[in-house]
């Protein structure tokens, strides 16, 4: 395993996703920080491919060249923020995703291959996490507060997903990013 640079080792789990830039980055950041205090609060993303291990941890270069070739002139899309929900079972508050939930499905269907093929535990559902390990009463009292506090954002709540991020999860359970992946701009054409 490889150190990170606060001294944890790197292990065998990787994902993808998009960061959602600010304004909006930053609220769900405060939002999450404020419903889960203890969490390790990651960046505000949109996870397209959960995490995942690879078949050998020393092909991460490998996975990442495939997303590269895989991805290749990919356009950028929109993605745009509904409302407050919770998954039955697990108590996971989130943000649905509105515009954009059948790209990020579409992305997940075609990148979910090669080394990065991983049978998940639950179906993918493009969403937008703000707390989680909650029991059932908690999720359903946080989110009575986060959909009030969603109520009051009156910033923008869609952005463009320009790039896509390759990250590397360490054994005290953050997330390093490895790669980044700009994707193309409107008007560029796949060749």
């Amino acid at each position: 395993m490889e150190p990170h640079q606060n001294g944890a080792a790197r292990v065998n789990s990787f994902a993808l996703v998009a960061y959602i830039p600010d304004p909006l980055g930053s609220f769900l950041d405060r939002l999450r920080q404020k419903l889960e205090p203890n969490s390790l609060s990651p960046k505000a993303h949109v996870t397209i491919l959960p995490p995942r291990q690879l078949p050998d941890p020393g092909m991460k270069q490998q996975a990442w060249n495939w997303l590269c070739g895989s991805l290749n002139g990919e356009p950028a899309f929109n993605i745009s923020a509904g409302g407050i929900e919770i998954f039955p079972g697990t108590h996971v508050i989130y943000l649905s995703v509105a515009d954009g939930f059948h790209r990020l499905r579409e992305l997940h269907h075609q990148l979910n291959a090669d080394s990065l093929q991983f049978e998940e535990r639950f179906p993918y559902h493009p969403h937008i996490t703000l707390a989680q390990n909650l029991t059932q009463q908690q999720a359903r009292e946080l989110a009575e507060e986060a959909s009030r506090l969603w109520a009051g954002f009156h910033g923008p709540r869609s952005f463009s997903a320009e790039r896509l991020t390759f990250v590397q999860e360490t054994s005290d359970k953050r997330w390093i990013d490895l790669h980044q992946l700009p994707l193309a701009h409107a008007g560029v054409l796949r060749s």
